[in-house]
């Protein structure tokens, strides 16, 4: 298939080495909220003592994380759908990436104390939506930086950038400010600020990192074929709803596709969201050894990501999903059952779970991709992260239920695992090879 008939760009150019670069080099600095603020970093100090109840704070970040979904899920879908037919995907990419920066950097002012939970606790909900709005138009540039017989390369290679940035970063904060008693520039970690000086190298390093994209790959232009006319913002909900009828009409397992793989996206988010939660409360880990543990995590990730983008290509998708799904699950599950092992445990199942959370993203990712025509990708990625945040519920929701019903920690990770079992099962009859959205 002609490149042309995937995507169009400005010049209708086919990609380039430096244009995939530079793309993911925005997965590279997505590190600095991904792993930085809302797994191993700051969400790890939010719910720690100095708030209050450890218990009681992991289940209110799991309702600001609702609220969160919640919107993305109502302003997703139509974001993505203005930005395809404005033509100015790449700018809302970067002003979403812009308003993560000033977020993440205004997360220094949360000073180690309850009066400064409520903050808290707002500014990482607040970064969740615009990260996904970010996120909407960079997944559906996809298109314009591969082809179809190297969109599952490409995509393994972002993500796989992801969890690297993620490792040079989590090793600059560990052993800059979190390990040392005093830290580069004096930093210590009185009243947290060796946390909060971290806010704002990771506000600083997604900065610079989203500045290649910016600058060497092209704005979008939509084929004249596919060009639609604008209409108000009340009004794209309507065109919406004609579009997701008609993607049930012709193309039925796509909408299958989209159910299924929300559930289990949302396992894999809770086991990233509560990965370094349970890492501190249920196995003794210190803030540094999580931030240990989470830089050999990446390593492991990002390895496991880069090369089974190669086999996304030969074999499909779904065989690759199955699999890593399967794989949590039985991670999952060592996890739960030896959980009295200590750390050791964690250290062999915990990165055992990391292996496969990688590829079953990218996959998720590229099996959509596939299905996408010219000009809509804005708005089906926006589907894509509105049915995934429609059901952002449930994994923190499995995992407050199970921790308040036997009053462990160590049960939330059943509860996460229900999740990802159900988006399996439902996966399980989706066809792979589908008739393209017409």
């Amino acid at each position: 298939m002609h490149m042309t008939e995937t995507v169009s760009t400005d010049e209708g150019a086919a990609p380039t080495r430096g244009r995939v670069a530079a793309w993911a080099f925005w997965d590279w600095g997505s590190a600095a909220f991904n792993a930085v603020v809302t797994t191993f970093v700051f969400t790890v100090y939010l719910t720690g003592s100095s708030f209050g109840d450890e218990n009681v704070i992991s289940a209110q970040l799991g309702w600001a994380l609702a609220i969160a979904g919640l919107l993305v899920a109502v302003l997703a879908p139509i974001t993505g759908q203005r930005s395809d037919t404005s033509g100015r995907r790449k700018f809302w990419l970067g002003v979403n990436t812009l308003v993560v920066v000033v977020i993440t950097a205004a997360m220094f002012f949360v000073q180690a104390s309850p009066s400064y939970l409520v903050l808290g606790l707002f500014l990482v909900a607040a970064g969740n939506v615009f990260f996904e709005f970010a996120s909407v138009n960079y997944n559906a540039m996809l298109a314009q930086v591969s082809t179809p017989l190297t969109i599952g390369k490409v995509s393994g290679f972002g993500w796989g950038m992801g969890y690297l940035g993620g490792i040079v970063l989590l090793l600059v904060v560990y052993f800059g400010f979190i390990d040392p008693e005093v830290g580069l520039f004096g930093v210590t970690s009185e009243n947290g600020l060796a946390v909060r000086v971290s806010m704002l190298l990771a506000a600083a390093w997604f900065g610079l990192s989203a500045l290649p994209l910016l600058l060497r790959v092209p704005e979008y232009r939509a084929p004249a074929a596919e060009r639609r006319e604008k209409v108000g913002f009340f009004a794209s909900y309507r065109v919406l709803g004609h579009d997701v009828a008609r993607l049930w009409r012709t193309s039925r397992h796509t909408v299958y596709f989209l159910a299924a793989s929300a559930i289990f996206r949302d396992g894999l988010a809770g086991v990233f969201t509560f990965g370094g939660v349970l890492a501190a409360s249920v196995f003794g880990f210190s803030a540094g050894e999580v931030i240990i543990f989470a830089i050999a995590a990446n390593v492991v990730a990002g390895v496991a990501t880069m090369s089974v983008g190669l086999l996304d290509d030969r074999l499909g998708a779904k065989p690759v999903i199955m699999t890593a799904l399967v794989g949590l699950l039985v991670s999952g599950l060592v996890v739960f059952f030896l959980h009295d092992g200590g750390q050791v445990v964690f250290w062999t199942a915990g990165l055992a779970l990391t292996l496969f959370v990688g590829p079953a993203q990218s996959a998720s990712r590229t099996f959509l991709a596939r299905l996408i025509p010219a000009g809509r990708e804005g708005e089906v990625f926006g589907l894509y992260a509105t049915t995934g945040r429609a059901v952002s519920f449930l994994a923190p929701t499995a995992f407050a239920t199970m921790v308040t019903i036997f009053g462990e920690a160590y049960w939330g990770i059943l509860g996460i695992m229900l999740v990802l079992l159900l988006g399996l099962v439902l996966l399980i009859p989706v066809r792979a090879k589908q008739q393209q959205i017409r």
